[in-house]
């Protein structure tokens, strides 16, 4: 995914995975204090956790290529 990169590319693909990873976990298992979810931040989780598993399994493992 972050192929302009160069050398780099393998650390800049822990970090977004870190990065999104948190993001997807955070957004999914969010609760308010009457223990409601959010709509957005789910939408968002659930973005973020699709573009974790994408560079995971694609750039990362090399197990599926898309394209």
């Amino acid at each position: 995914m972050f192929e302009f990169a160069g050398v780099w590319e393998t650390p800049i693909n822990f970090i977004f995975l870190a990065v999104t990873g948190f993001i997807a976990w955070h957004g999914i298992t969010y609760r308010d204090d009457k223990g409601r979810t959010d709509f957005v931040r789910l939408l968002f989780g659930c973005i973020a956790a699709l573009f974790f598993f994408l560079v995971l399994f694609q750039d990362v493992l090399g197990v599926v290529n898309f394209g």
